[in-house]
């Protein structure tokens, strides 16, 4: 570790004058410690790098971050209104109603796709984004086919065109673009499709300072899914699909393989109740299960995360015995352009949040060290944050096994075999309902093969219409 010349440095590289002079007002000089050690290009990476940090930010969140939270509002949840799974004839037809109105906003093109892609799938053995998982049951297509295939068949089946917003990390970027031109954007124009990154920020050790690496890259990490948001405005995206007449972003992540893809009965609802932001919940399979749950709070939607909430409240119960807390948060949303601008206009909208990690590091000497224990903070934005300042939010409920399957885990739960079994389910249930018979087994699985292209039959109502009336299932079908 060498004493650092900030001078000698500034007066080499004056195009970065500022970001040095405010590493070293903040007391990160330290991550030029190996200065004189490091090429000229490394110099140039390093640089590059704090220049996108914003070392004011920075040291505010450190010391913010010994702030405890209060759990004063604990006592103000109460469980929130929902639209629930329609069961009698009065919610179908409010549900058929709200459809229709769905269906103009997409016949009329004023929805965007907004997909949160910044994930490895290195947990699921693939050197590359999650998006790039095959996953399909026969043809093991892709994630990012199979929802690219769900956007041809929206344009085909309203006539309309869907701007598809991808957003990335800095890890995925690159392979991503380079995965959809190598596959020709699976037959959408790719003046359509959009990738853009969300912002980094460094991660720092328990005293504050800027974690490294190596001598000359600092640790960064994504700031967490809220950075979506943050990354509309300061990418300019807001504008450009206003610019393309769009009202509304349907957002959702990329690991869930069951997304009903702009939902024109969820687009409905929202548009019907003059909402904001509206979201999909599903029932906790359990108390325990690790969701965040969406409640109300002074009036206001809030999401409280799975860790915060108390056991007394993981277990309340209703009168008629089912969970009070129970509306499991699964990340799908759609926001009002009109709403995101006045959120824009306010100073700050999206709190940052902290989290205690194991980071490797390198220490004075510049030797990398592995640590045992949580050594790190890092800081993330919740996209869910914005629900406080919400006036009028939706939420609709609908069944798990037709809409939510993400993949997160390698096996069990969650897992690539239990998403291709769930598509395989549901494409059952979607034959059956055609009249065609589908074999289960114990398990209430379907006994054998099936993957229907989006093109075929975008949902259970295409597929009654398109398929042949004398088709036989025989264990395998591939539509």
């Amino acid at each position: 570790m060498n004493t650092v010349n900030k001078d000698r440095i500034e007066k080499a590289y004056p195009d970065y004058k500022h970001p040095i002079e405010k590493a070293f007002q903040t007391g990160q000089a330290h991550i030029f410690s190996w200065w004189s050690e490091i090429t000229p290009a490394e110099k140039l990476h390093l640089l590059e790098q704090i220049s996108l940090i914003d070392f004011t930010l920075l040291q505010k969140l450190f010391h913010e971050s010994f702030i405890s939270a209060s759990d004063t509002f604990r006592k103000n949840l109460q469980p929130p209104p929902i639209i629930g799974i329609p069961e009698n004839i009065t919610e179908k037809k409010a549900a058929e109603k709200a459809k229709q109105v769905g269906e103009d906003s997409l016949r009329n093109g004023e929805i965007a796709i907004l997909t949160v892609a910044g994930g490895q799938g290195t947990r699921l053995g693939i050197d590359g984004p999650k998006g790039m998982l095959p996953i399909s049951p026969i043809n093991k297509k892709s994630i990012f086919q199979l929802h690219a295939e769900k956007i041809c068949a929206l344009q085909t089946k309203y006539n309309a065109m869907f701007p598809w917003y991808i957003m990335t990390s800095e890890t995925n970027d690159n392979d991503t673009k380079e995965f959809f031109c190598s596959n020709k954007f699976f037959g959408l124009d790719q003046q359509r499709v959009y990738f853009f990154t969300q912002r980094m920020i460094p991660a720092v050790d328990m005293n504050g300072k800027i974690l490294m690496n190596t001598k000359s890259n600092i640790v960064m990490s994504p700031n967490g899914h809220g950075g979506t948001i943050l990354a509309l405005q300061e990418r300019n995206i807001i504008n450009d699909m206003k610019e393309r007449g769009i009202k509304h972003i349907f957002y959702h992540q990329v690991d869930n393989v069951l997304i009903k893809m702009a939902d024109p009965v969820f687009i409905g609802y929202h548009l019907k109740d003059g909402a904001e932001v509206s979201s999909k919940v599903v029932k906790k399979r359990s108390p325990e299960e690790k969701v965040g749950v969406i409640v109300s709070l002074d009036g206001h939607l809030h999401v409280v995360e799975y860790s915060e909430l108390s056991q007394e409240d993981k277990y309340a119960k209703n009168n008629d015995g089912t969970l009070k807390y129970n509306a499991g948060n699964i990340a799908i949303h759609i926001f009002s352009i009109a709403f995101l601008e006045k959120l824009f206009q306010m100073e700050t909208y999206l709190p940052y949040h902290i989290a205690t990690k194991k980071v490797p590091f390198i220490d004075l000497n510049g030797n990398l060290i592995t640590p045992k224990e949580n050594n790190a903070i890092k800081f993330e934005t919740f996209i869910f944050d914005v629900l406080k300042h919400v006036k009028k939010g939706v939420l609709m409920e609908v069944v798990r096994k037709e809409e939510f399957s993400p993949v997160k885990n390698a096996e069990g739960d969650d897992s690539p075999a239990m998403a291709q079994q769930d598509m395989v389910n549901l494409f059952g249930k979607w034959l059956r309902k055609a009249g065609v018979a589908i074999p289960k087994d114990s398990n209430d699985n379907v006994k054998g093969f099936i993957e229907i292209n989006p093109c075929f039959a975008f949902d259970e109502e295409d597929l009654i219409k398109n398929v042949a009336k004398d088709l036989e299932f025989r264990g395998f079908l591939n539509l």
